[in-house]
């Protein structure tokens, strides 16, 4: 099969390394960004300074500041923030195109209405298109680097989601799929806000114990979501949940973890988001898993805890004091695998 032009739209860390990917494996790739003095100088140089560092991107990688030449390729692999994906998808260029396909990167919901990705994207794209997520556990410097990854790619349409696996598979990026694209989504946005949670265990120096037992439970959250919202539990077992949660919440490169530690540390809101210079996902990714727990009635104890201390109702310690209150209880409730 002949492989077709692709544009990834977004060029910050994690649109930056997936397009280094993709042109490493001979895929012919457009760099998509809003900042044409930025995009222009990642053209001369080869690096994308601001966010990856001194790391040479390949000389096959292409760059454009025009939404219009990015729209006019066939596949789009979207790697913009989550509350910037419903306005890239209505610009005038992309709501006039017609691509055979159009993948996403991104983790969270739609700010406010609480939707997955899947659902703006089918709401806006041409009726048909094929839709994918790409998700699992990546930190964007390594995957720029070229050390080992594995990702996973889910779609409704298997045929969809092996074209995309297929041109991020290589040495040294794996790329599985599947399809449960509700799943999936729900791992990659939730496990921002669990990362919080074990940063902030982590910054009040708790301990290994307690950074333990909130991952897994923090897995057991998921869970229960997953299959209250129609998900596959063996989604979140796997890459999309599991590895993901486990890179966020152990990993200094996560910006949720790191958002986590600053408030552990007795660092103000405002502050430590300032202090890491980027998107946050969880401040608004919270709000939302929130929204559906109350929708169906789940409960989410170290989420809500998160979410109050985010919205700066409680102290890390006070939200800390609630979780160790609660009633003793079975580990899993008896329906959740059946």
């Amino acid at each position: 099969m002949q492989n077709s032009p692709i544009s990834v739209f977004g060029a910050g860390s994690w649109g930056t390394a997936l397009a280094a990917v993709l042109a490493r494996h001979g895929i012919d790739t457009l760099l998509w960004g809003r900042d044409a003095a930025a995009i222009e100088t990642m053209r001369t140089t080869r690096q994308n300074a601001r966010y990856l560092g001194a790391i040479d991107l390949p000389e096959s990688l292409q760059y454009t500041s025009s939404l219009a030449e990015a729209a006019a390729r066939r596949l789009w692999l979207i790697v913009t923030p989550s509350h910037a994906f419903r306005d890239l998808l209505e610009e005038s260029a992309l709501r006039a195109a017609h691509p055979d396909g159009v993948a996403w990167a991104t983790k969270g919901f739609e700010p406010g209405s609480g939707r997955f990705l899947h659902e703006v994207a089918a709401s806006l794209l041409p009726v048909g298109t094929p839709l994918a997520v790409v998700t699992g556990p990546s930190f964007a410097r390594e995957v720029a680097i070229g050390l080992p990854t594995a990702v996973t790619v889910h779609s409704d349409e298997s045929g969809f989601a092996d074209q995309i696996a297929s041109y991020l598979h290589g040495p040294a990026f794996r790329a599985y799929t599947g399809s449960d694209m509700i799943g999936a989504e729900l791992g990659g946005a939730m496990k921002n806000v669990l990362a919080v949670a074990t940063g902030v265990a982590d910054g009040m120096q708790l301990g290994l114990n307690a950074r333990a037992g909130m991952i897994t439970r923090g897995l057991n959250e998921m869970l229960r979501v997953c299959v209250a919202i129609g998900g596959k539990p063996e989604t979140i077992m796997g890459l999309a949940g599991v590895g993901d949660l486990v890179l966020t919440c152990t990993g200094d490169l996560s910006r949720n973890r790191r958002l986590g530690l600053a408030l552990g540390r007795g660092v103000g809101l405002q502050q430590a988001v300032r202090e890491i210079g980027q998107v946050v996902e969880s401040v608004q990714t919270v709000n939302e898993v929130m929204r559906i727990a109350r929708r169906h009635r789940i409960e989410l104890p170290i989420t809500e805890q998160v979410q109050r201390v985010l919205a700066e109702e409680i102290t890390p310690q006070e939200g800390l004091k609630c979780l160790l209150a609660r009633e003793q209880k079975p580990e899993y409730p008896e329906y959740l695998f059946r």
